[in-house]
């Protein structure tokens, strides 16, 4: 299952609900505010850090790059551009966003 979470984890708690049901092998994309979490330093760096023995972890570029984040992306998360989204979203038999 591919998880798509688009919230600051300092906005909602929309991340740590996912992280907590995503199951073992599920992909999590942060999209939008959400890629902060993808950040050496953010708030929810060791909760991403922890996830990625578990889950596969994204964040999309674009976003990063907006954010003037591209930088400062963790170690083993995956930086993905809009047409890996699209292959993401067609390669697992079902998504959940988190809002």
């Amino acid at each position: 299952m591919l998880h798509i979470v688009n919230k600051s984890a300092t906005e909602r708690n929309s991340l740590e609900s996912c992280l907590r049901m995503a199951t073992k092998g599920s992909a999590v994309l942060l999209i939008e505010d959400a890629v902060y979490a993808a950040t050496k330093g953010g708030v929810a760096a060791a909760q991403i850090q922890a996830a990625m023995a578990d889950l596969q972890i994204y964040a999309l570029g674009p976003d990063l790059d907006a954010r003037g984040m591209s930088a400062r992306v963790l170690d083993g998360v995956k930086v993905v551009d809009y047409g890996g989204f699209v292959d993401l979203v067609t390669e697992t038999n079902a998504c959940q966003s988190w809002l």
